[in-house]
C-alpha cells in the first residue's frame, strides 16, 4: 500500500487500547530495522523525520528511504510525518515533499500565536491530504534543534484544549504531562533511587491526561520525550568507553498506561541511538581491527530491530493490528 496518514490508524489505536509508535530515522539501517520489526509483527507504524534529521540526511533522501520501506513492506500502513515542524515554511516544504502527516509546534509562543500558526498550517496541510499534529504545553530537554530548559518546561493546561483543537482545526494534539525530551530526561534530584541504587523518575501526570481525555472524547492524543532509555544500552555504552552517568527515561508501564488511555502516538528516538551506539562501541572494543562499515552496522541494524519488537508488543500494544 501506499504511504497513508494517521487518520485510520489512530482511530483504530483509541477504540483498541493501543499506541502506535513513531519512531525518529536518520539513516538507511535504522529505516530497516524499524520496519523489519513492523512487517514480522503486523504492526503500522509512522516513520518520522525532524529537522535536524533532514538537515543531516537530506529531505530528498529520507523521502525515497521511506519510500523503499513501503514498497519492501507493503502488508503494513506506515506514515510518514515531521517532528517538531518549527514554521509554516519547514512544513509546507514537507507537505509539498511527499510527508503525509505534519507537526507544527508553535508552543513556545503565546496561546493566541500557538493558535494563529497552527491554523495556517491546517488550512495548507488538509488542502493537500495531509493530516496535523500540534502541541500544547512545553516539554524539558533537548531533541535535535528543540532545546527547553526544566525551569520553562510546562504542563499542557486541560482547561485550553477545547478552544485551541477548535479554533486550529488540527487532527492529533501533543501534550505535556511529565515526560521529557532526550536521554538525560531528568536530573538526581527530580528522582528516587530504589533498593538497587537505581533512579526512579517522577510519575507521569495522568491527572491531565484523563482531564484532557475527557474534554477531547475520542481525539487522539501524542506523547513526546517518551523514550524508556534501556539500561542495558546505557551500560553497553558506559563499558565501552561511554560516559552516561544517571541516564533515565520513561518507565514502560506508564506508557503502557498512556497507550490504553487516549494516547494514540507515542515518540521513540533517543532509545534507538542509544542501542546502535551501544552495538557499534561493543564491536569495536571487539574487533579493534575491522573497518568495514556494513560489519558493524549490521549488528546495529539488528538491535534496533529487536528493541522495535519488544517495544511494539509489551509496550504500544500495535502488535497484530496492521
Amino acid at each position: 500500500m501506499p504511504l497513508v496518514t494517521t487518520t485510520e490508524m489512530f482511530k483504530k489505536a483509541y477504540e483498541g487500547g493501543y499506541a502506535i509508535g513513531a519512531f525518529n530515522v536518520n539513516n538507511m539501517e535504522i529505516v530497516q530495522g524499524i520496519t523489519e520489526a513492523c512487517r514480522e509483527e503486523k504492526s503500522p507504524v509512522i516513520l518520522q523525520v525532524s529537522k535536524g534529521a533532514r538537515a543531516y540526511a537530506n529531505h530528498t533522501y529520507l523521502v525515497k528511504l521511506v519510500e523503499a520501506a513501503v514498497a519492501e513492506c507493503p502488508e503494513i500502513p506506515i506514515a510518514l510525518h515531521l517532528d517538531h515542524g518549527p514554521d509554516f515554511e519547514t512544513c509546507k516544504s514537507c507537505i509539498d515533499g511527499g510527508f503525509t502527516s505534519v507537526m507544527i509546534d508553535a508552543s513556545s509562543m503565546s496561546f493566541e500565536d500557538n493558535i494563529a500558526v497552527t491554523k495556517k498550517v491546517v488550512e495548507y496541510a488538509h488542502d493537500h491530504g495531509v493530516v496535523v499534529e500540534a502541541e500544547l504545553g512545553t516539554l524539558a530537554g533537548i531533541e535535535d534543534d528543540v532545546k527547553v530548559e526544566a525551569h520553562a518546561a510546562s504542563y499542557t493546561r486541560p482547561e485550553e484544549v477545547e478552544e485551541f483543537v477548535t479554533k486550529t482545526g488540527c487532527d492529533s494534539l501533543a501534550i505535556a504531562i511529565g515526560t521529557s525530551h532526550g536521554a538525560y530526561k531528568f536530573t538526581a534530584a527530580q528522582c528516587t533511587r530504589n533498593e538497587q541504587g537505581i533512579l526512579v523518575p517522577p510519575p507521569l501526570r495522568f491527572d491531565v491526561l484523563e482531564e484532557v481525555s475527557k474534554r477531547l472524547p475520542g481525539f487522539p492524543i501524542v506523547l513526546h520525550g517518551s523514550s524508556s532509555v534501556p539500561q542495558n544500552y546505557v551500560k553497553m555504552i558506559n563499558e565501552n568507553g561511554g560516559k552516561m552517568p544517571d541516564a533515565v527515561g520513561i518507565p514502560e508501564e506508564e506508557l503502557r498506561h498512556a497507550a490504553q488511555l487516549s494516547v494514540c502516538k507515542i515518540n521513540i528516538d533517543s532509545d534507538l541511538r542509544l542501542a546502535m551506539t551501544g552495538t557499534i562501541r561493543a564491536f569495536f572494543n571487539e574487533h579493534p581491527d575491522k573497518f568495514d562499515p556494513r560489519e558493524y552496522l549490521k549488528p546495529a541494524r539488528a538491535n534496533i530491530k529487536e528493541l522495535v519488537r519488544h517495544k511494539l508488543v509489551n509496550v504500544l500494544g500495535c502488535a497484530g493490528k496492521a
